[in-house]
């Protein structure tokens, strides 16, 4: 227990040296007093009592043993460590055996005879290892310690050494008694092993992962260009070389977009005006009597138009000056041409007959009946913005059919990619109600696909004609970089033309190369490729700085054929 600056620590019997030296460390007072058991065999020995001292002035603690073993004492004088009977009790540094040189050192060898267990039993440890002879510990003799708070003040109350006392000697510090630091160690071990492995580790990286070879060839490769005119046909069987007929497959896929804008045009669903006009004839030109109006003629009105629904005679009234005056047997019938409330109009109201510009009229009646109902409709301006919205996805089409031609192992020709004409269809007419309209497109893609094979054998037929086959073999084709143009296609066949670039030279496997020059140094790797037919020049780039060889790898190696220059290809072509 702690209290104030003194700390009390009971000490069992079988602790160890180094828990007592921790408990001590660890504890938080200056003055620390040690409760020791009887018998405590640990500090018997001079070096423990030591140890103990030196880990309390370390700490910078004030020790006290509390103990009334006097075998004990003389120890705990010889390191100057304090001493008290209680925790109550005043602390003293007991006196230390004296030890003289010049007194003659008698040793009586007891008689086994008159040893007894009983009486040794009885006698202190420290008696028993010869220290009897250590002057009496007196009162007066024993120096004192306060144990209150004040460091200097129980310093300067430790009672001086009796007149006659043997001063202590002091003792010289052993290091090689010192507490091994056992957390430092464990430490140096942990950042040895880390250590270790970090050198592994880099190692591997050196001479494994690292090293890499990067070897370029020179040859007398030649391109040769091909130009060929071929016929896709989906309904032949075979190549005919000759003919330049290639067995073809053509993929086709229908895809529809759709595209929905809402309605913008209006329309007038009430009812139409209806009434009664009476019409009239005037002829000046001669005596004929006035035509008839049929019925479906237009006569119109303050700007609006009306269906006439009968036809309508006339019989001459008067004569005036110089002109013939009609009216009509009776009165015509007239209905609005559009429905709305405009088309009402008031009795008395002039009328104008289309085609007829001898005869008038006049509403007998009002014109009446017409209402107005708004709706909206679609008009022909919506369809075409739902149309300009629609944008046919013919990137991903064109992907999927190449996907699909590659998918049944053919070569797909994209330049015979096509889109048909858009077949296009509205949810509306123009003019019909509808809040909205949808205009959905669907066109028809095709692309044409063929073997490569076939391909190949057509462009090595023509590079065999330009090249002598004694000296030089066909290293590439160049299919995967040639160029296709359509010049009319159908349904079932296409006429294509096909522009390459093959190239022609000595036959190199780079897979054998690698295996040939891996763990070889820069020269070997030289004269060893050039030593193949058509090789120029070998160029190796070994990569770290400290790599002298080729990785055994062939991962590790990569090697490039240089590409045929112009003039290469150009002397190759001559004869």
């Amino acid at each position: 227990m702690t209290t104030n600056n003194k700390d009390t620590i009971y000490i069992d019997i079988d602790e160890e040296i180094t828990g007592i030296i921790d408990k001590v460390r660890s504890s938080s007072g200056k003055i620390v007093a040690l409760v020791l058991p009887k018998r405590a065999s640990v500090l018997q020995s001079i070096v423990n009592m030591k140890l103990l001292k030196r880990s309390a002035d370390e700490a910078k603690k004030h020790l006290v043993l509390i103990t009334s073993e006097a075998g004990l004492l003389p120890l705990a004088g010889a390191v100057g460590l304090h001493v008290a009977k209680t925790p109550q009790s005043k602390p003293e540094i007991p006196v230390p055996p004296v030890t003289d040189d010049s007194v003659e050192e008698t040793i009586d060898e007891a008689d086994p005879e008159d040893f007894s267990a009983a009486t040794a039993a009885a006698r202190p440890i420290g008696e028993l290892a010869g220290l009897s002879t250590a002057t009496p510990i007196d009162g007066d003799e024993l120096e004192t310690l306060q144990l209150d708070d004040d460091e200097d003040a129980a310093l300067a109350a430790s009672a001086p050494l009796a007149a006659g006392a043997v001063k202590p000697k002091k003792l010289k510090k052993n290091n090689k008694l010192a507490v091994p630091n056992f957390e430092r160690f464990r430490l140096l071990m942990v950042l040895g092993g880390l250590g270790v492995v970090a050198l592994i580790v880099g190692l591997f990286f050196a001479l494994s992962v690292l090293p890499k070879a990067a070897i370029a060839i020179t040859t007398n490769a030649s391109d040769v260009n091909v130009g060929l005119d071929l016929n896709l046909s989906t309904a032949a069987k075979t190549l005919d070389v000759g003919a330049g007929t290639v067995p073809a497959k053509l993929a086709q896929t229908q895809k529809s977009f759709t595209q929905t804008t809402p309605a913008t045009g209006t329309k007038n669903t009430g009812e139409k005006a209806a009434g009664e006009i009476t019409l009239s004839a005037k002829n000046c030109s001669s005596i004929a009597p006035a035509a008839d109006v049929p019925a479906g003629t237009g006569v119109s009105s303050n700007g609006h138009t009306y269906i006439t629904q009968k036809d309508t005679s006339f019989s001459a009234t008067s004569v005036k000056s110089g002109c013939i005056n009609f009216q009509s047997d009776a009165d015509t019938p007239v209905i609005a041409q559009a429905p709305g409330a405009a088309y009402n109009t008031d009795k008395g109201a002039t009328f104008a007959v289309a085609g007829r510009a001898d005869v008038s009229g006049s509403a007998s009646s009002a014109i009446s009946g017409g209402t107005d109902t708004i709706v909206k409709v679609v008009s022909q301006s919506d369809i075409d913005a739902a149309k300009a919205k629609i944008q046919a996805a013919d990137s991903s089409v064109k992907s999927d059919l190449r996907k699909q031609l590659e998918q049944e192992g053919l070569f797909a020709i994209t330049a015979s990619y096509n889109a048909g004409a858009p077949n296009v269809t509205s949810s509306a007419e123009p003019n019909a109600v509808a809040d909205n309209v949808t205009v959905t497109e669907s066109i028809n893609y095709s692309m044409f696909g063929a073997k490569s094979a076939d391909f190949t054998k057509l462009i090595e037929a023509s590079v065999k004609k330009q090249i002598d086959t004694a000296k030089q073999s066909i290293l590439s084709t160049g299919l995967d970089s040639a160029v296709f143009k359509v010049t009319n296609s159908s349904d079932t066949a296409a006429a294509v033309t096909l522009q390459a670039t093959a190239t022609a030279g000595p036959d190199l496997n780079v897979d054998d190369l690698k295996a040939q020059v891996a763990g070889k140094k820069g020269g070997d790797i030289k004269r060893l490729l050039q030593s193949n037919p058509g090789v120029t020049d070998v160029q190796t780039k070994l990569s770290p700085f400290w790599v002298s060889s080729v990785p055994k790898k062939t991962s590790k190696i990569t090697i490039t054929i240089a590409k045929p220059t112009a003039a290469a290809a150009n002397d190759a072509n001559k004869p």
